[in-house]
């Protein structure tokens, strides 16, 4: 049976099921049983607005996520710090890849731009078109790994795709000239085989990067900020007038860019009411004897 089609002939028991699940079905093939606890999840925010406490998870038991941006666009360094908070607390390891190279002179600019807020994070080149980097993001597939690729449309993750495949798998089409957005061309999330060892989850572009409930998610995505909060003189220091303040003094002399401190602190206070309206939900359903099921714990 193929594992790109045996979920879409499947139903399942109202569980929260993503690609890449290991799920137990009934004898007769029709029906998902249960899910099997994960290793790890990248989830977001469910993306329409009548649903803005429930959660939707785009892939799991995944290794390595796989941050795909293209060089034919601005570096989006705000877009990439919410992908880095949601990849490290899926609980795989991140890696941003530029795509596209082949239609820019000079990629150093966004390369340096990106690095600048991956401090902790691999950021590599890969093409499809003319092979650069496709050995390098296939080999992060050893060990029967699994790696997601996860973009906005247009950024190249299908013919991406289609060169680490070995074929042409994925449909690809022209993104606009005007502001470079591109099309859907994947429909839907698809767990590929690749040629040798590992496996591959390709997933729809992705065009908002909601938060979920974070662990440590943006400790880690904004790791160069923790650690001058480490120096600043009063422990429970706001980063605004008080004095002494490490990270202040940072923005003061240059070291961190002050737009980056900024975001920091709006995606801690989304999250803040992300989880407010989380527990009201829960609070909600409780009153009127609807209990959610809780995931199960990742072993």
């Amino acid at each position: 049976m193929s594992l790109d089609d045996a979920p879409l002939r499947m139903r399942n028991i109202g569980a929260d099921v993503a690609v890449g699940d290991f799920v137990v079905v009934t004898d007769d093939g029709e029906r998902v049983q249960e899910v099997m606890p994960r290793r790890s999840a990248f989830v977001r925010r469910a993306s329409f607005e009548g649903n803005r406490a429930e959660a939707h998870t785009i892939a799991a038991n995944i290794d390595v996520v796989v941050l795909v941006h293209a060089l034919t666009s601005p570096p989006n360094q705000r877009r990439l710090e919410r992908e880095l908070v949601l990849a490290f607390d899926s609980g795989a390891r991140p890696v941003v890849v530029l795509t596209k190279n082949d239609l820019i002179d000079d990629p150093e600019h966004t390369l340096a731009a990106l690095r600048d807020v991956a401090p902790d994070v691999l950021v590599m080149l890969a093409s499809g078109i003319s092979g650069e980097g496709v050995e390098s993001l296939r080999a992060l597939a050893a060990g029967n790994a699994t790696i997601a690729l996860l973009g906005a449309s247009g950024v190249g993750k299908s013919t991406l795709v289609n060169a680490l495949v070995g074929q042409e798998r994925q449909a690809t089409a022209d993104v606009r000239e005007g502001d470079q957005r591109g099309r859907h061309t994947t429909n839907a999330s698809q767990l590929v085989r690749l040629p040798g060892d590992g496996w591959l989850i390709d997933t729809p572009g992705v065009r908002a990067v909601s938060l979920w409930s974070s662990g440590r998610g943006i400790e880690r995505a904004f790791s160069d900020v923790f650690d001058l909060m480490d120096h600043c003189r009063f422990r429970d220091c706001k980063h605004e007038q008080e004095p002494g303040c490490a990270v202040n003094a940072a923005v003061a002399d240059g070291r961190l860019d002050l737009r980056r401190l900024d975001s920091m602190k709006r995606l801690v206070a989304e999250e803040a009411v992300l989880e407010e309206e989380q527990r009201a939900q829960e609070k909600a359903l409780d009153k009127r004897g609807v209990r959610r099921p809780r995931p199960k714990p990742s072993p």
